[in-house]
């Protein structure tokens, strides 16, 4: 696994170099790797497809945008989850301001998209049955944690990202990072005591 990781990093990293040289098509093969995850990331993080889907193609317009920008010597997904994650805190800002417009949105996405996030594979209809109950149920708790806690858990559980990787992607310290985990981690062991 840590070699198409590195490959996938060597790849983005050329085809960044390419895009920084002029050749605009570079940015379709970065959005071909990466198109996915990012917008999967978006999706548990804002608990919306149609905002996750907006703010994925305005992560690879301001790639684009700000492609002088990007250093090289960087991890490019690094770069990328930061520019994701900053406008889902933008789009949270948003809600906030404008609560009752987001709150039906979000309600009628919900199911029918993070359903397909967590596969059931081949249980009884019991058996799956309860295991959707349950991951609604981690996916709500989750929804429901603090902004800086969600952005810790999100990136670091469901993303699989090291806490340093998150760290830079949230601009803040790893250990500020492992502190929000053990907080968020915390506050969902006891919302979600009841299954686990």
């Amino acid at each position: 696994m840590g070699t198409d990781h590195t490959d996938a990093d060597a790849r983005d990293r050329a085809d960044m170099e390419r895009l920084i040289a002029g050749h605009d098509a570079a940015l379709n093969d970065l959005m071909a790797r990466n198109a996915a995850p990012v917008f999967h990331f978006l999706c548990r993080m804002l608990a919306n497809e149609d905002d996750a889907n907006d703010l994925a193609q305005e992560t690879f317009a301001r790639v684009f945008r700000a492609r002088a920008s990007f250093r090289t010597s960087e991890k490019f997904s690094t770069w990328l989850y930061t520019i994701a994650a900053n406008l889902a805190r933008n789009q949270f800002r948003w809600r906030a301001r404008h609560a009752t417009v987001s709150l039906d949105a979000a309600t009628d996405a919900e199911p029918e998209n993070l359903a397909a996030v967590i596969p059931s594979g081949a249980l009884s209809p019991d058996a799956e049955a309860l295991a959707a109950e349950r991951n609604e149920a981690v996916r709500g708790a989750v929804e429901r944690l603090p902004e800086d806690l969600r952005e810790a858990i999100v990136l670091c559980e469901w993303e699989e990202k090291s806490v340093a990787e998150a760290a830079a992607i949230l601009e803040t310290t790893p250990k500020a990072v492992e502190s929000r985990l053990y907080r968020a981690r915390g506050i969902l062991r006891e919302r979600l005591k009841r299954w686990f």
